[in-house]
């Protein structure tokens, strides 16, 4: 084999890969975020998740880019981990299909889906149309590298090296290690498995070792989110570790099974005799799903597996009795005007918690302590979770049989639902800048900061005194949080033209002008989503 061959065989691996980029990224364009919808809606009903996993996974093209979102919404609290195992093992089916795909030869019409993909990506201005083009492109990029790489490989039957390291991979927990790190290095599971198929089409492989591959293949594929979990949360560790049990406790199974009831992998290559690729991709598709069937039961204990692997910590307690709806009941039966008071309880408590980070968040500014640092960040996924909850409960209050009068309260509080989640964005901002400050040793004056605590201080005054107004029904005192209002209005353009005639005198450098302007803007804006909190459920509304 020549050097010539080898870059030959890389290019089509590469070409392969790249195609199922193309691919991927398209279908995840053309679906837009109803993925993301569909996968946060996930029900506590193991089979329901796993139905979600197959599809989402199947429309995507991609387990890790699955797994990978499971991962986010769990660590965001949107998620719980009994909810994620079964989108996991539904994702371990779904990528199944591309070998599936590939197993036809279709890489005599690669050109052909190249040329039409290219057509519609590149001269279609419909984003839609493009994004079905952008498809079609990676699906042809897809055949393509498969066809470069078959002739590639074919040369490699004459190399005695390669011959041997193939001939040593017939010891079954070799292949599996084999299959794990050749996996680890593609970073995807469908990549490998294809690129098995592609060897044993060629007669490089036999299918009694690409079986082996596979269960390994299954193993590996949990190394981008191994990865990704590192930047989370604990439970976003838990998450990435119940996939990687997943796959371990279903190479156990599998190689158990395959070994004490050869008859099994021999009634697979019944399926289709003479297709080797077809073969493997029968052997992906039906191993997984036999994995799913008899860990899907044992699912509560695997999640508590990870949770003591993982211990879970007093504060992580807290959190999960803070994400969740104290008042709201998703009761049917009640009444509207009981579920409309429950709402606007959960709607205080809410605001409560934002109104506690934006005021952390001036602390972390000012102190530059990293540690409440991580709280802000902790209490605003708390945040996001209530702005969900609460939202979807006033929905379903919205639907009951209500009088023009509270239809318009309900509609009234889902918009100060966002104004009190826009107060959190906005301590998460003043979080980020603390960071600028930190990291590129940023400049600001004791004249600057002075006048940052004192707009802050007048923030907090308005947000406090607006969150009374809303749970209290005082409308009588939205005169003195107007007044408040436009004193902070009016102190953030007097301090932002102080601060432009420091910068002109050099007392403070630009980087830190930017942060004291940006940081000004965030707490003024803060008063502007408080005073609409204040008026919503008045009279007279500002």
């Amino acid at each position: 084999m020549t050097a010539v061959d080898v870059f030959k065989l890389l290019g089509g691996v590469g070409m392969f890969l790249f195609g199922m980029t193309i691919m991927s990224n398209g279908l995840k364009n053309a679906a837009g975020e109803q993925m993301r919808v569909i996968l946060e809606n996930a029900t506590k009903n193991r089979i329901v998740a796993v139905l979600v996993g197959i599809a989402v996974t199947m429309l995507i093209q991609s387990s890790s880019a699955t797994d990978m979102m499971v991962i986010g919404f769990v660590n965001s609290g949107l998620m719980t981990l009994a909810q994620a195992i079964g989108v996991i093992m539904g994702a371990n089916i779904g990528t199944t299909i591309t070998a599936q795909i590939t197993a036809f030869n279709l890489s005599t019409y690669a050109p052909v889906i190249l040329f039409l993909g290219a057509i519609l990506f590149l001269f279609v201005k419909k984003n839609l149309v493009k994004h079905i083009g952008e498809i079609i492109l990676g699906f042809g990029m897809l055949f393509e590298g498969i066809g470069i790489m078959k002739e590639a490989i074919i040369p490699l039957s004459e190399s005695a090296f390669f011959v041997r390291f193939l001939s040593s991979l017939s010891n079954p927990l070799l292949a599996v290690l084999f299959g794990v790190l050749f996996t680890a290095v593609v970073q995807s599971s469908s990549s490998s498995i294809v690129i098995f198929q592609a060897f044993a089409v060629q007669g490089l492989l036999t299918y009694q070792v690409a079986v082996y591959l596979v269960i390994g293949a299954a193993i590996g594929s949990v190394t981008p989110n191994l990865l990704a979990s590192v930047t989370t949360n604990r439970n976003g560790k838990r998450t990435a570790l119940l996939n990687l049990m997943f796959n371990l406790i279903r190479a156990a199974i599998l190689l158990i099974l395959i070994t004490l009831f050869p008859q099994i992998t021999q009634a697979i290559q019944r399926l289709s005799p003479a297709d080797v690729g077809r073969q493997i991709a029968n052997t992906h598709t039906i191993f997984a799903i036999a994995a799913v069937l008899i860990e899907l039961p044992l699912s509560r204990q695997i999640v508590r597996l990870s949770e003591k692997l993982i211990p879970i910590r007093p504060e992580e307690t807290k959190q999960a009795e803070d994400r969740r709806l104290v008042y709201m009941l998703n009761n049917r039966s009640i009444m509207p005007s009981v579920a409309i008071s429950q709402a606007r309880k959960e709607i205080v408590r809410m605001g409560q918690f934002a109104r506690d980070n934006l005021e952390m968040a001036i602390d972390c500014f000012f102190s530059q302590d990293d540690e409440k640092a991580a709280l802000v960040e902790e209490t605003e996924n708390t945040v996001n979770f209530l702005d969900h909850a609460i939202t979807e409960g006033l929905i379903r209050i919205h639907a009951m049989d209500l009088s023009d009068l509270d239809s318009q309260r309900v509609s009234m509080m889902m918009r100060v639902v966002a104004d009190i989640e826009r107060l959190s964005d906005h301590a998460e901002n003043i979080v980020e800048y603390e960071a600028q400050v930190k990291h590129n040793h940023a400049v600001l004056s004791p004249t600057a900061l002075e006048e940052l605590r004192e707009i802050a201080r007048r923030s907090l005054e308005s947000v406090d005194l607006c969150l009374k107004i809303f749970a209290t029904d005082q409308f009588s005192l939205i005169p003195q949080a107007e007044a408040i209002e436009n004193e902070v209005d009016d102190l953030e353009r007097k301090i932002v033209s102080n601060h432009i005639e420091r910068l002109m005198a050099s007392e403070c450098d630009p980087l830190g002008g930017v942060v004291f302007t940006d940081m000004a803007s965030d707490l003024e804006r803060c008063s502007d989503h408080a005073i609409n909190i204040a008026c919503a459920l008045s009279d007279n509304p500002s």
